[in-house]
């Protein structure tokens, strides 16, 4: 009877080892780790991409505010243009001024 209770004894003993092992030896801890580190590039990876979309939101936005200043560039170019026009400013000296040219006897030249 004592090797009977032997034998029994031996048979109801579970492993530890195989408790905390999965089907290919590898522990949970080994897992959790490789999770862990799995998550952690996928936040960088996600946080990066969205930063580089804000970048190119950015960028579109710059250059649109480009776009528009040298168009008002062009617009005022244009006006200044007609601003500083010989005909305009003779039309504004004869009616706004009541300015005219000068008699003959009115020119005194200096040598």
């Amino acid at each position: 009877m004592a090797q009977s209770a032997q034998s029994v004894e031996t048979r109801v003993m579970p492993r530890l080892e195989a408790a905390s092992e999965t089907s290919f030896g590898i522990k949970y801890p080994t897992y959790i780790v490789f999770a862990v580190m799995l998550m952690f590039v996928a936040i960088i990876y996600v946080g990066s991409h969205i930063r580089m979309t804000e970048l190119e939101y950015s960028i579109a936005a710059e250059l649109n505010a480009q776009e528009q200043k040298l168009e008002e560039q062009k617009k005022l170019k244009l006006e200044y243009a007609m601003l500083k026009s010989p005909q305009r400013i003779e039309n504004i000296a004869r009616n706004k001024l009541e300015m005219s040219y000068p008699d003959n006897g009115q020119v005194i030249v200096l040598k």
